[in-house]
């Protein structure tokens, strides 16, 4: 038997070296080796499985059914037979095992995968369960706002959160600030504006450890800005501000675009101006969009501070653009500023008119000057306030800047009857005191190194005095543009001469000729040298010279020598305008000179201008006034 077992081993020994892959051997035994079959798949999984023998791994990682193992259990602590237990029981076992620290952390980690409702299972399993000492486990506050913080994210209502937390005194345990705030969350998922102010209420009587945080009165402020209950948002807001809390975008944004929605301007920038006094509000800043859009309204409104303030972020923004690698640079619209500046003139605003400068210079980055624009603007802005002076050396800068143009474009940039009028207005406000401290000082700047000397300005002078009805100051300063100044005097300087001497009825007889140069002007003496100035310079006249003629015969009612400069006018290429064909129907009516009124009707029709009626006007012209009362 033992020379049959020696042959048999030598056999099998030769077999595996000629195909070991291919060649199985076949037992001679009397008895067959028997290996048992895989478990039915259909077995359920918690059904405890024995041991394998083999492995002698006491974490039961591999077993006689399952000869697969598991890597994902060969670092785990936790029993197989507990893994494979339904996953109620599985936490329900492991309830049993925890301690406060250590279910702090399991919480912690499930936190990150998002566990939620294995997080309020397994802490509704503990807190029935009974700790080392055979005592029923007693959680802390900040426990227990992990299990109503698991309840909020898996959609429990307010209602039932606010239950829960009155439970919290059945555990001896003083809700704190953040268990209201998972409940006030709730309230803002649901819009339950009344119940989060009520809310909010009980929290500021509680006690210190409940007392609103920025997060109580984020979410209730903000709950409230979006439900259109502004009042009551802004007082939250206010109370935020006092506590010294920060005030999230979320809710300035929302702040901002209710207040300016409702008209809230001065609340809004009431608001700004408390954040701004703030260290942890003052580096709020709205989106770049919406400070356009506070910048824009707040100018409609007039509203200069809340002007400044838009101003103010959208510098920021443009710092801030600046700053980065790469760079953005950010610019702000040019016609923004127009606005600004026009605001800042109506609201005799300095701080916004300086704001409104210096963020236009920062915005063009000296690649090229403002626009005309932009110049008169801040001569506007400069005149409102009376700082004359500035005013002037702005003027200097738009004439350095655009003097050089056309001569058709300048009689439009530089006319003291329409883009320069303002700066009339302001040197005629205290009359012959400012009109002559503006000409001393345009003198005294004249003699300067280097001299500033300017036609523009001194026209801004002469109109001004026939604005004061003071004809030997406005012919004075005339004379001055050629004598004193050495200048030549334009066309506006003529048109503010005629319009000073029309309106004191000095005219006895004005036309112009057809050649468009003035001619055969019949003046008193000073007029007369006028018309000497005019012809030799051979200056051609404009619409301007036109109008202002036509105003001068109608205030010498001469309707018939209106209407003649009107054929002038348009024979000379320019269109009268309609208040001039209206001023002179009017006077044409009250002269009952209907044939020059039918020239007029004549001429409204040949430029397709609609006259409209003087109903009105004509009532009161023609009312009978009478002391005798019925």
């Amino acid at each position: 038997m033992a020379s049959k077992m020696v042959i048999l081993t030598k056999t099998r020994t030769f077999l595996r070296t000629l195909n070991p892959d291919s060649l199985r051997a076949i037992s001679t035994f009397t008895f067959l080796c028997q290996e048992p079959e895989l478990a039915d798949p259909s077995i359920s999984s918690s059904t405890p499985l024995p041991p394998n023998p083999s492995s002698g791994s006491p974490l039961y990682q591999e077993n006689w059914r399952n000869p697969i193992p598991n890597p994902g259990l060969t670092q785990s602590i936790v029993p197989l037979g507990f893994i494979q237990q339904a996953p109620s029981s599985r936490i329900q076992a492991l309830s049993r095992t925890l301690d406060v620290p250590s279910l702090m952390d399991v919480f912690a980690d499930w936190m990150t995968s998002q566990r939620w409702a294995d997080m309020k299972q397994l802490f509704e399993f503990w807190i029935r369960s009974l700790d080392k000492n055979g005592k029923p486990n007693k959680p802390g506050v900040d426990l227990y706002n992990h299990y109503l913080r698991a309840n909020l994210m898996i959609g429990t209502s307010a209602g039932e959160l606010l239950d829960l937390v009155a439970l919290m005194e059945d555990y001896e345990i003083t809700p704190n600030t953040a268990s209201f705030n998972l409940v006030l969350k709730a309230m803002y998922q649901a819009r339950e504006t009344e119940a989060a102010e009520k809310l909010l209420e009980r929290m500021l009587q509680t006690g210190q450890e409940s007392l609103p945080d920025d997060e109580s009165y984020d979410l209730v402020t903000g709950m409230l800005f979006s439900t259109d209950q502004i009042d009551a948002a802004l007082k939250y807001l206010d109370m935020t501000l006092k506590s010294g809390y920060m005030v999230s975008m979320r809710v300035f944004t929302e702040c901002v675009q209710s207040c300016v929605n409702k008209g809230r301007l001065d609340t809004l920038a009431s608001i700004i101006e408390k954040c701004k006094t703030m260290d942890q509000n003052k580096a709020l800043c709205p989106s770049w969009r919406v400070c356009n859009y506070i910048a824009d309204v707040a100018m409609q409104e007039n509203n200069s501070k809340l002007a400044f303030y838009a101003l103010e972020f959208l510098a920021k923004w443009i710092a801030r653009g600046e700053k980065t690698r790469p760079p953005v640079l950010l610019s702000v619209d040019e016609g923004l500023v127009v606005s600004a500046l026009g605001t800042a003139g109506r609201t005799y605003n300095a701080t916004l008119l300086d704001a409104s400068w210096a963020i236009l210079r920062r915005s063009l980055r000296q690649k090229r000057a403002p626009n005309s624009e932009s110049y008169l603007g801040k001569i506007y802005a400069h005149a409102s306030l009376g700082n004359l002076q500035r005013a002037f050396s702005t003027l200097h800068e738009f004439e350095t800047a655009y003097g050089d143009f056309t001569k058709e474009a300048e009689e439009d940039l530089f006319s003291p009857f329409s883009s320069l009028y303002p700066l009339v207005v302001a040197c005629s406000n205290k009359g012959f005191e400012t009109l002559d401290s503006v000409y001393f000082q345009l003198e005294s700047l004249s003699h300067a190194d280097p001299p500033y000397k300017s036609v523009a300005a001194l026209n801004c002078i002469v109109l001004g005095c026939a604005n004061t009805w003071d004809l030997d100051r406005a012919y004075q300063t005339f004379e001055a543009i050629g004598g004193t100044f050495g200048l030549t005097p334009d066309i506006h300087s003529y048109n503010a001469l005629m319009y000073a001497f029309g309106k004191l009825k000095k005219v006895l007889s004005l036309s112009l000729s057809l050649s468009l140069s003035l001619a055969h002007i019949i003046l008193t003496f000073e007029a007369s040298r006028v018309f000497e100035h005019l012809t030799s310079l051979g200056v051609k006249p404009n619409a301007m010279s036109y109008s202002l003629l036509v105003d001068a015969h109608l205030i010498n009612r001469d309707p018939k020598a209106a209407v003649s400069v009107i054929d002038e006018m348009v024979n000379a290429g320019f269109v009268p305008s309609k208040e001039t064909l209206k001023k002179v129907r009017r006077r044409c009516v009250r002269e009952f000179d209907y044939e020059s009124d039918d020239q007029v009707e004549s001429l409204a029709i040949k430029f397709k201008i609609r006259m409209g009626s003087e109903n009105r006007r004509d009532m009161l012209f023609n009312l009978s006034y009478s002391m005798d009362y019925p």
